[in-house]
């Protein structure tokens, strides 16, 4: 019985530093290229360093980490023709997802897709990695509405691939933009409108795709363990 709690504990512990680590490359607290010390990692999460190793994996399984040898880990650096081809199956993906819901949405569904672009707006002239990570999170929000593990599951892998990209290869753009194209989507959703809304969702996917261009970054010498200090979750939160 006590291994059996012992085995949810890690689990629990393995997922609070995933999605902690996914918010921080999402919001651009940490880049890629970044290392990611296992030591460094359980120190800052109270975990230990078998347990900071798992996340890793999980994480380089997703896409999000590089492991490398000698046990080191950073977060990815995809090529451009990797990240294109990321989009390019996400809308596809996407696609899927926006066919599924058309016509279908609850008026709680419709009223929680409201506020979440809601949040966007309040975010527009804020830091870009508040509005990425935003923004991500309303085509979470849209997988999950389907009711499809599968389809939540892909969508979020490849959501936060895609984020990982804009962190890298990206120049400013208007959020206004992204924020104008989530109310038109949802718009054709609620009327029914599976063709429109699979048009809608090609085009600002492959919108946001464009937007990107090969940036060079030097090299940083930056404190993990600060960085990482406003994503940590509570113990048992």
């Amino acid at each position: 019985m006590r291994d059996d709690a012992t085995r949810v504990d890690n689990r629990d512990r393995v997922g609070s530093i995933c999605r902690s680590l996914r918010r921080a490359i999402v919001e651009r607290a940490i880049m890629p290229g970044d290392r990611l010390p296992e030591d460094a990692l359980g120190e800052r999460f109270g975990v230990s360093r078998t347990i900071a190793r798992q996340a890793l994996g999980q994480l380089a399984g997703e896409g999000l980490v590089e492991l490398r040898r000698n046990r080191i880990a950073v977060v990815a650096t995809p090529s451009w023709a990797e990240a294109r081809d990321t989009f390019d199956v996400r809308i596809s993906l996407e696609r899927l997802v926006v066919a599924r819901l058309a016509g279908r949405l609850t008026p709680d569904q419709q009223a929680a897709l409201d506020a979440h672009i809601g949040r966007e707006e309040a975010a527009q002239g804020g830091a870009d990695g508040a509005s990425i990570r935003l923004a991500t999170e309303f085509h979470l929000l849209l997988a999950q509405m389907t009711g499809s593990p599968v389809l939540e599951r892909y969508v979020a892998e490849l959501g936060y691939r895609c984020a990982l990209v804009l962190s890298l290869y990206s120049r400013p753009h208007s959020a206004e933009c992204g924020v104008a194209e989530h109310r038109a989507l949802v718009a054709a959703l609620i009327a029914g409108e599976p063709e429109r809304a699979m048009a809608l969702m090609d085009h600002h996917l492959d919108a946001v795709a464009e937007r990107a261009r090969i940036v060079a970054s030097p090299p940083r010498e930056r404190d993990l363990g600060r960085l990482l200090a406003p994503y940590i979750e509570p113990v048992g939160g």
